[in-house]
């Protein structure tokens, strides 16, 4: 008989942290994205350009290779994409919300593990964590490392994120995204790194926890920030918004073309603390006549805040959200036809 996972909470008052500890037997849904983690290189070596000369596989295929797996959980696992998550955008993010809200009430699994590639996986998280409620635990997984690859952490991520799918109480912190042993927020992770297995991090407020090598789930903090979810099935398109860079000697021409090709929105990733150029700046006011802009930071981190300069030009500030992420947020407000002042609450309460 397969060992389970538990959803015994203990906490332990000295650190702060709640921690979970496997006991109990799950059911565990699987959603296949692709992504480097459901990909085969040429070779055990093929660390670079196995996107381009290896093959995704499925996800039954990918459990195949990590036998292990199956003592942790029974699985239905679903394929939605075989993709590399460069292919991903807002079509896929709408398909995948829709697709796991149907599985959660249709199949009440009692957690989600979504499957996703590295390079968009921060953004997808984001998405779904704005559109689908609080009803499961959901957890989107990658690596950095092909799953045939020499020391691939492919096998290891999926354990970790499928204990943390098993706990009934990370369902209150929204979508997650575990990697390398570390539980982040949607809200705040991202990709700092390129190869390396530590690449994600959650910015200035670090991860929620960790999954401890024993396999439990201890939790040291959670998101306070959660705002109100979009319904999905109101939305009646998800608008484009486009993001520009600041820097030094930026003019408008960028700002220009985009709002010719059909931007309704546009966020900026300004110069610290939520900056630009002259030139860029009076592109961004026309801009603002007959779309929405917002200003995150090109830093990564820290709060953009309404100023003078932001506020009297009826621009949106986006709190310390990426420009990748106040984007998805602009054009979800958008979408539900929030007028400025409502998506100037989106960013201020999300």
């Amino acid at each position: 008989m397969p060992r389970g996972i538990s959803s015994t909470a203990t906490t332990a008052r000295s650190t702060g942290s709640e921690r979970w500890s496997a006991s109990a037997h799950k059911r565990i849904a699987v959603i296949g994205t692709g992504g480097s983690i459901a990909t085969l290189g040429r070779s055990s070596l093929d660390l670079v350009d196995y996107g381009e000369f290896g093959h995704v596989i499925s996800i039954a295929s990918l459990f195949d290779r990590f036998p292990e797996l199956n003592g942790l959980a029974t699985f239905k696992m679903t394929d939605f994409r075989a993709v590399h998550s460069e292919a991903i955008g807002p079509i896929e993010w709408r398909d995948l919300a829709e697709a796991t809200e149907r599985l959660i009430s249709t199949d009440n699994p009692d957690g989600i593990v979504i499957v996703h590639g590295t390079s968009t996986l921060e953004e997808t998280a984001w998405f779904l964590d704005r559109t689908i409620g609080g009803k499961a635990p959901i957890v989107v997984v990658g690596s950095l490392r092909p799953a045939n690859a020499i020391s691939t952490d492919a096998g290891f991520n999926l354990a970790c994120a499928i204990r943390v799918a098993s706990q009934p109480g990370t369902a209150d912190l929204g979508v997650v995204a575990v990697l390398n042993g570390e539980i982040y927020a949607a809200r705040d992770v991202t990709k700092t790194g390129t190869f390396g297995l530590n690449a994600f991090r959650g910015g200035e407020l670090g991860p929620l926890g960790y999954v401890d090598p024993d396999g439990d789930v201890v939790l040291y903090r959670h998101g306070s920030r959660v705002g109100a979810r979009f319904n999905l099935s109101a939305l009646s398109s998800l608008p484009r918004v486009d993001v520009v860079f600041a820097y030094a000697g930026a003019d408008g021409v960028c700002v220009d073309a985009l709002m010719d090709a059909g931007a309704c929105g546009i966020v900026v990733a300004g110069m610290s603390p939520g900056t630009c150029g002259p030139l860029q700046l009076a592109a961004l006011e026309r801009a603002a006549q007959n779309g929405i802009v917002a200003f995150s930071s090109r830093a990564g981190n820290a709060r953009v805040i309404g100023g003078e300069m932001i506020g009297s030009r009826r621009f949106i500030a986006a709190d310390n959200l990426t420009p990748q992420k106040a984007r998805i947020l602009l054009m979800l407000s958008l979408g539900a036809a929030d007028d400025f002042q409502q998506t100037q609450a989106r960013f201020d309460n999300s």
